[in-house]
C-alpha cells in the first residue's frame, strides 16, 4: 500500500479508491467487479464484509449488506473470494476489507487477520472500533504486516489525532461529512482545515470520503487529498442494473471518470464552475 502512494506521489497523481460490499449481489460477481474497476483506474479497492448493524453505512450500502446477509453471506467465504482475486488480478491492487468490529470478533480476531493476510488483504478499516479499544487488533494487525486504517471525521478531537500518530498505518481515512455513508451533491465541510489537522498529527497519506459521487465532487476534493474514496456511488450502480454487462459497464466508466477528473482536476473544477 505504500508503495501504491510513493508511485502515485512520483507520477504526481491523486489516487482512486472505490468500494464494493462483498458478495453483493453474489460473490463472483464482486470478484469480476474488483478485476472491471482495476483495469479502469481503481488504484485500490475497498471490500465491505457485511454486517447486520452498520452503523457508518448509508442505505445504499445497507441494503446491499441486507441482501448479501440475507443470501447467507459468511466472512470465510469473503476471505476465499479474496484469493480468487488475487489469482484473477493482473495488478498488485492493495485490497482492503472495511468491515465491523463484531465480524472480526466471531471469526476469532487472530485467525481472521491471519486469513486475510494470506489471502492477499493489505489493510483494515473498522469504522466502530475506537482507538481506546483498538490495542488489540492493532498489536496482532502490525505482527502480520496488516495497515489498521484510522478513519477521522472533521468532529474528531485534536488529542484523539494525536492518540493516532504512533499507531496508524497505510493512509488517514477523513470523512468529509459528519454521517454516514452516501452521495451528496455538494460537499460543505472546510476540508483545507481538516486535512490540515490530519496532516499536523499523523504522517500518512490522507484519502477523503463520504459523499464523493462522481467526477466533480472528487475533483473538488482533490486539492487536500492523495486520494478519494468513491463507495455508495459504485453500489448503487449495481442496484440499479440487473445483469454483469450493465454493471460492469457503468462501473467502469464511472471509474474511469473519476480517475480523468482526478487527473485534470483542476480544469474539472474550473469547467464545472462555468457551467453553474
Amino acid at each position: 500500500m505504500t508503495k501504491r502512494f510513493k508511485d502515485l506521489t512520483a507520477r504526481q497523481e491523486k489516487g482512486l479508491i472505490t468500494y464494493l460490499t462483498a458478495g453483493y449481489p453474489d460473490l463472483n460477481t464482486t470478484i469480476k467487479l474488483v478485476e472491471v474497476m482495476a483495469g479502469h483506474g481503481a488504484d485500490f479497492i475497498e471490500l465491505g464484509i457485511p454486517f447486520s448493524d452498520p452503523i457508518a453505512d448509508g442505505p445504499v450500502i445497507q441494503q446491499a449488506a441486507n441482501f448479501a446477509l440475507q443470501k447467507g453471506i459468511k466472512t470465510a467465504e469473503i476471505i476465499a473470494a479474496v484469493r480468487e482475486m488475487r489469482q484473477r488480478l493482473s495488478t498488485s491492487v492493495p485490497l482492503i476489507f472495511m468491515t465491523y468490529y463484531n465480524p472480526i470478533l466471531q471469526y476469532g480476531l487472530r485467525r481472521f487477520v491471519a486469513h486475510s493476510v494470506e489471502a492477499g488483504i493489505d489493510g483494515l478499516i473498522v469504522p466502530d472500533l475506537s482507538f481506546e479499544e483498538s490495542e488489540e487488533l492493532r498489536t496482532v494487525a502490525d505482527a502480520y504486516n496488516l495497515a489498521l486504517i484510522p478513519l477521522v471525521a472533521p468532529t474528531t478531537p485534536l488529542e484523539r489525532l494525536t492518540a493516532f500518530k504512533a499507531n496508524a498505518r497505510g493512509f488517514v481515512y477523513c470523512v468529509s461529512v459528519t454521517g454516514v455513508t452516501g452521495v451528496r451533491n455538494e460537499i460543505t465541510t472546510d476540508l483545507a482545515s481538516f486535512t490540515d489537522r490530519v496532516r499536523q498529527c499523523i504522517n500518512l497519506p490522507v484519502a477523503i470520503g463520504f459523499g464523493i459521487a462522481g467526477p466533480y465532487q472528487a475533483a473538488q476534493v482533490a486539492p487536500f487529498c492523495e486520494a478519494v474514496i468513491v463507495g455508495s456511488a459504485v453500489v448503487n450502480l449495481i442496484a440499479k442494473n440487473n445483469d454483469f454487462k450493465g454493471m460492469s459497464l457503468a462501473i467502469g466508466s464511472l471509474a474511469q471518470d473519476i480517475k480523468s477528473a482526478l487527473l485534470n482536476y483542476k480544469k474539472q473544477v474550473a469547467e464545472h464552475k462555468k457551467l453553474c
